[in-house]
């Protein structure tokens, strides 16, 4: 779900952008630069190296605080540390998984189902990186409808969808683990999803409660949510960052490099929320015309125990939700191979991420 191509939108145009060939079509890049921040008291990044080697990065969504540590990383100097000039590409027309897998970005924003998509269809992608290590999506509806208070109540009601495959399939289970029926009408708008909600033009909807609910909140339309797992629906990785193997093996000591870095900006993310939202739009304050949900939703990160897995940890990936979630993406028929077929045979999901190019936990 994280493409959600009916959000191109809203991307706020990047200062500095200049075009850079993909394939048939162009990208825009901002190439950023690796001045570093002043640093607060907890802060204590290295001094920058002199020489800088360009890595570039493809967003899957306008800037919000999926990408919160990125930022910190290229605004407390981590990136210039390791040499490394951060250059990153807006999210538009061309999934970052097709960027990544065909040399247009050395990584990519992405989520699970999106970098299994693309690696069952043959694409060169894999998962380096979790910044977030439960998952930021739920079933959302109005706060004040009373007649919907858990998900077998969905029957019958208006779904607003993003387009994605999983999404049906997803809402079936857990409407029929809760007693449902299944049944509903499934319509793709192109308004922000509890905008939709509250308008009337839909009943529910799955937006990122970590962000469209802070933002439903502070525009005074609340939402309630009711989280998948609690309905028997195995958790997700709901946003990652992606490479290719092409890129791991060619590139490798750079990729370390990088990854290194940006674990350390998702780190201070997590141990100082405040502190990294002020970096996030101090790197691009025309991306948030209201810097309060920078900071409430980064909060709401932290408070939530989203950004660090049982043992504190950041960034690593678990082979067991890599399989109970790829497993129920490839039992409902969802992944097809290079010819468009279903896949035949599960995959092999160690095959789909790795953590070897992150420094030892």
């Amino acid at each position: 779900m994280k493409s959600r191509l009916i959000l191109t939108t809203l991307i706020t145009a990047f200062a500095g952008t200049v075009l850079v060939a993909c394939g048939g079509s162009t990208a825009a890049t901002t190439s950023t630069s690796a001045t570093a921040a002043a640093p607060s008291s907890s802060d204590s990044s290295p001094s920058p190296t002199t020489a800088t080697t360009p890595v570039t990065v493809a967003l899957s969504w306008s800037p919000n605080t999926d990408y919160t540590g990125m930022y910190v990383a290229q605004q407390r100097g981590y990136f210039a540390a390791e040499g490394i000039e951060l250059q990153i590409i807006p999210y538009a027309t061309t999934a970052p998984e097709t960027l990544v897998a065909n040399g247009k970005a050395d990584f990519g924003f992405t989520y699970q189902a999106g970098v299994a998509y693309a690696r069952a269809a043959g694409q060169d992608v894999i998962a380096v990186f979790a910044p977030d290590q439960k998952g930021t999506y739920a079933i959302g509806v109005s706060a004040d409808r009373t007649d919907i208070t858990r998900p077998k109540d969905l029957d019958g009601t208006i779904y607003a969808g993003f387009g994605t495959p999983d999404e049906i399939p997803l809402l079936r289970t857990i409407i029929k683990n809760d007693g449902g029926t299944g049944d509903f009408t499934n319509v793709t708008l192109n308004t922000s999803a509890y905008e939709a909600v509250h308008g009337g033009a839909a009943d529910f909807t799955i937006p990122v409660t970590t962000w469209e609910g802070v933002q439903a909140t502070a525009a005074g339309k609340p939402m309630k949510f009711f989280a998948l797992t609690d309905y028997g629906f195995p958790d997700q990785y709901s946003i990652l960052l992606a490479s290719s193997r092409h890129y791991l093996q060619t590139q490798g000591d750079l990729a370390r490099k990088f990854l290194s870095a940006t674990q350390k900006g998702y780190t201070f993310a997590a141990q100082h929320p405040v502190d990294a939202a002020k970096d996030m739009i101090s790197a691009d304050a025309e991306a948030f015309p209201n810097p309060q949900l920078v900071i409430d939703s980064q909060q709401a990160l932290a408070d939530g125990g989203y950004l660090t897995d049982a043992n504190g940890k950041v960034g690593y990936q678990q082979l067991a939700r890599w399989k109970d979630y790829g497993g129920f993406l490839y039992k409902n028929a969802l992944l097809n191979d290079a010819n468009g077929d279903p896949l035949k045979t599960e995959p092999d999901w160690g095959s789909y991420f790795t953590n070897d190019y992150l420094p030892a936990p």
